[in-house]
């Protein structure tokens, strides 16, 4: 199978110049890159969570993550300034497009029940925020060594300047959204 890459050059490209009527390449919505983040709120109480999620993040992505720390104490919430209360990696290039394809034929079906992606998380600008509930979908992790089944946040950010513009480019794809 072709990389997810040379799928967009050789398949997207033409489809998205026919359907919005580009004149210049450069115009056809592409993929920036793709932000994983997993905020953990309880690592107020166990910080140690902190560290093994990064790790699990890190597998998943194929990259090192950004251990996240709170910006502000909130009492409420028992936080205090600098502890470490997430992980997030950005993916970009090779890497992204390999993440992309992972989660769109490998983890996604992998999913109990799916019924396929919400197409109410673009923003106005043409990029895209989904939430994956159970990081254990995806085979890298092990789920007899994990302690705890984490949740983490996906946004894809595009050139797209709409979002029909975004939704035709991850549709073309491949994004299985909701009919």
């Amino acid at each position: 199978m072709p990389g997810l890459k040379e799928f967009y050059q050789k398949e997207c490209v033409p489809q998205l110049m026919q359907e919005f009527g580009y004149t210049n390449l450069m115009q056809v919505p592409m993929i920036e890159k793709i932000v994983l983040n997993m905020g953990l709120g309880e690592a107020v109480q166990n910080p140690k969570i902190v560290d093994s999620a990064s790790n699990e993040l890190s597998m998943i992505a194929g990259q090192k993550t950004i251990i996240n720390k709170s910006k502000k104490s909130i009492a409420g919430f028992k936080l205090r300034q600098g502890i470490p209360i997430g992980c997030s990696v950005t993916l970009r290039k090779e890497i992204m497009y390999n993440f992309l394809n992972k989660l769109l034929h490998v983890a996604l079906p992998r999913v109990r029940d799916f019924r396929g992606v919400s197409s109410k998380g673009f923003d106005g600008k043409g990029n895209f925020s989904m939430g994956i509930k159970e990081h254990i979908i995806f085979p890298e992790i092990d789920y007899d060594k994990i302690d705890k089944i984490k949740g983490f946040n996906i946004t894809i950010v595009t050139t797209a300047k709409t979002d029909g513009e975004g939704l035709f480019l991850l549709k073309a794809l491949g994004m299985p959204f909701k009919k």
